[in-house]
Parts: structure tokens; C-alpha cells; sequence
């Protein structure tokens, strides 16, 4: 889906975001793929470890679905770990979602998470930038996108991040432009939660649920709900059942009379030792790399494939 249209904003634009104009140091354009959703809507950043744990990942997932599904727009980093857990948990809950690049947006980087960024996009999210395209990834760049996914915020949530995690960056950025903090907790002196630990005893709020940051926040759920349905999302776009149970699809899978194409994918990943690039698992199930990018996409979703820096795996 990034053969859709690069658009321009300018900062006096009126399509430009205003939360983004109140920070300090506001890009004077950005570069847009999709569509952004309606400020009158909630938007909430949800970051953390690249390097996250399992457990971190999950919450990640949780606490987005769980998000998107009364209304809120999850804004993230699309890099591996916790940006990619939220992401995805933004559209398993059927919800928009953002992802802020450190580089141009004709290129995606990680370039693992090219499917993830086909599947904001198809699903009426959108892809930003303050760089033209053409302009590559560099480390300095990653701390400047992180002001923009605050900035974008009324709020950012932090899970799972260690003392020198960008994620924290992030946070005190947010802090800065008066924009609420919510920090999940580890256990004490996990080097993980180092770096979450201090936002908390540096003033911001410890949280256990989407309950505490919705009663922080004063949202009635209801209204942000019935704000959400204004978004123009023409669900009959979207394959068919491709927010089934989990546990029904898993079921389903491993029908052994079922002639399914995600059954080969999901059968040839169940049998592997390691995770599987998109060509190798193209190559054992003799699938188009179209078909197998797609069905990936759709597993991920579903919570039954993995992604990992070196390829994909079932779920444990």
C-alpha cells in the first residue's frame, strides 16, 4: 500500500496537527502517507524497549487493542519491540493507528516491519515524517521523531524501558509540553524497568490498567466511542474475518482437512526450528512472495505469527 500518494503539510496548514504546533520545536512540514484521523479525537503514544520481553510485548499489544477499541489513535515509532507490539495491537483492535519515521517515508525502516506499515496504511492509518524522502535513517534522527510522537499526544504511555531507552526520551519530551505520563512497572531492579522506575519517581503516573489512564485522562469512553465511528473507514475493505478469535482460528488451522493458503504458511512455521524470512517461507510453501507478505500480515494481527529482527514465528 506505499504507492499511495506523498502529501505536504506546512505548519500553517489547517490539516496540520495542533497539538503538534504547541510543542517547542514544532517541524515546520511534515510528509504524510494515508490519512490522519479526526483531532477531535484522542491520540496516545504508546513506547518502550526495542530489546522488549515477551511479557512486555504482550502488555504492549493488550494495552493498545484495548485503547483502539474505545476510540483512542495509538501513535508509535513502527521500530521492532514495544512500537511494533502497539501497532499491531491498534489494528487487532480494529483501531487507527500512526507511526512517526526518523527517515523519509519512501523507505520503511526497520525494513522488517514493511508488511506492518502495508497494514497502517490499508487500514485507514497513516504514515509520518518531518523528512523529505530520500533522507536515510541516522541516529540523531530517532531522537528528533521522538518530540513528534509526544507532540502528536495528549498523553504517552511507557512500557517496558531501560534506563537508556529512546522511550524516555520520549516521555520527558511529552513532560516538557505539559502532556500527561503514564509508566507500567516492572519488578524491582529488573534493568529493563530502570528507566520506567525513574519516570515514576521523577513525578509520573504509575498505572496497572487502561483504567487508571482513562480515569486520569477524564475521557468518557462512551463519547470517545461514538466520536470514533465519525472516522470514514469502509470496513468492507478489509479481508474477510480478519478479526476472527484467535482461539477459533487456531482451531481452524490445525484442521488437518483444511486446504487453506495459511494453513501451508502456518504449517511450515510450526515445523520450523528458527524464525523464517518472508522468501524462505515463500519457497517452501511454493506461495507468490504477494500472497505470503499478505497472510503474514493477517497472522501477526491475529497474534498467531510472531516478528522477529530475523524473520517470523508462531506464536509460543
Amino acid at each position: 500500500m506505499l504507492y499511495m500518494e506523498i502529501r505536504e503539510l506546512k505548519i500553517s496548514d489547517n490539516e496540520y496537527p495542533p497539538l503538534l504546533k504547541e510543542i517547542q520545536n514544532p517541524p515546520e512540514r511534515i510528509f504524510i502517507r494515508g490519512n490522519l484521523p479526526r483531532f477531535s479525537l484522542p491520540w496516545i503514544a504508546i513506547v518502550g524497549t526495542r530489546k522488549a520481553t515477551h511479557d512486555g510485548i504482550e502488555l504492549a499489544k493488550k494495552v493498545a487493542k484495548a485503547l483502539a477499541e474505545k476510540g483512542f489513535i495509538i501513535v508509535s515509532g513502527l521500530a521492532m519491540g514495544i512500537d511494533t507490539a502497539a501497532h499491531n495491537g491498534a489494528l487487532a483492535g480494529k483501531g487507527i493507528t500512526l507511526a512517526v519515521l526518523a527517515n523519509g517515508i519512501d523507505t520503511i525502516y526497520p525494513a522488517q516491519n514493511q508488511n506492518l506499515a502495508n497494514k497502517i496504511l490499508e487500514y485507514g492509518g497513516a504514515i509520518l515524517s518531518e523528512y523529505e524522502p530520500g533522507t536515510s535513517a541516522m541516529p540523531y534522527r530517532f531522537l528528533e521523531r521522538n518530540r513528534i510522537v509526544a507532540g502528536l499526544c495528549v498523553a504517552t504511555i511507557v512500557i517496558e524501558a531501560p534506563k537508556k531507552s529512546g522511550a524516555i526520551v520520549t516521555a520527558r519530551l511529552a513532560a516538557e509540553s505539559g502532556r500527561e505520563i503514564f509508566v507500567f512497572p516492572g519488578l524491582a531492579g529488573n534493568p529493563q524497568y530502570a528507566g520506567s522506575h525513574a519516570l515514576i519517581r521523577d513525578g509520573a503516573r504509575l498505572v496497572n490498567s487502561i483504567d487508571d489512564i482513562l480515569e486520569d485522562l477524564s475521557f468518557n469512553t462512551t463519547n470517545v466511542m461514538q466520536r470514533s465511528e465519525t472516522i470514514n473507514i469502509n470496513e468492507s475493505k478489509l479481508p474477510l474475518n480478519i478479526f476472527a478469535e484467535e482461539k477459533k482460528l487456531k482451531n481452524h488451522f490445525q484442521n488437518e482437512n483444511l486446504s487453506m493458503i495459511p494453513k501451508k504458511i502456518y504449517d511450515i512455521l510450526s515445523k520450523s526450528q528458527e524464525p523464517l524470512t518472508l522468501d524462505k517461507i515463500a519457497e517452501y510453501t511454493k506461495l507468490s512472495a504477494q500472497e505470503v507478505n499478505q497472510i503474514i500480515g493477517e497472522l501477526i494481527i491475529y497474534g498467531i505469527v510472531l516478528e522477529t529482527p530475523i524473520g517470523y514465528k508462531l506464536k509460543n
